[in-house]
This record gives C-alpha cells, sequence and structure tokens, in this order.
C-alpha cells in the first residue's frame, strides 16, 4: 500500500509542479489554485506512505521519479532542451533511487 500511496503523491506533485509553469508566476488562477491543492495532496499521501516505508527510500522515489518525469514533461511540452548534462543527471538520479533500494534503505 506504501507504494501506491507514494506513485499517487508523485503523480500530484508532477501535475503541480506542471501546473505551476503553466500558472506564470501564480498570475493565472485555475493553474495556481491546481499547484497548491497538488502540492498539498502530495504531501499528504506522502506522509501517508512513510508509514510503511523508510523516509530514505520514499523521499528518494519521490523527488527523483518527480524530477525525472517534470524533466521529461519540460522536453516534450516546454520544448526545453535535452543535453548530455541533463541526461546524466536523470541517470544518476535514477541510479541514487536504485543504489539505496538494494542497500537495504527500507
Amino acid at each position: 500500500m506504501g507504494y501506491l500511496l507514494l506513485a499517487t503523491a508523485i503523480a500530484a506533485e508532477v501535475a503541480a509542479t506542471t501546473a505551476m509553469k503553466y500558472s506564470e508566476g501564480f498570475s493565472k488562477l485555475w493553474p495556481s489554485l491546481v499547484t497548491g491543492v497538488g502540492y498539498l495532496i502530495s504531501f499528504v499521501l506522502l506522509a501517508q506512505a512513510l508509514k510503511s516505508m523508510s523516509i530514505g527510500t520514499a523521499y528518494a522515489i519521490w523527488s527523483g521519479v518527480g524530477t525525472a518525469a517534470v524533466a521529461a514533461i519540460g522536453l516534450v511540452l516546454f520544448d526545453e532542451g535535452l543535453s548530455f548534462a541533463k541526461v546524466a543527471g536523470i541517470v544518476l538520479i535514477i541510479a541514487g533511487v536504485v543504489v539505496l533500494n538494494l542497500g537495504g534503505a527500507h
């Protein structure tokens, strides 16, 4: 159940971050509201996931998967460039999450 809560928390965080881009500095009402509600949902679900998961593992997955997903969304929706440094950073984030899980962080 913890991983399902965590996955939903990540989805809410990614939606909130994407809406933040559309809010244009919180000058547009609906994207701004989606941002606030999305982050609230994300943190509530993350807190619930922490009841059954290690904080290190949960936060590494939440932040790592969220970062990689937002980078991909930036590439697809906002025409952001894809550099070697960006790819290397995402690979390192994913590798860090894997190492934490393999190292018995849960």
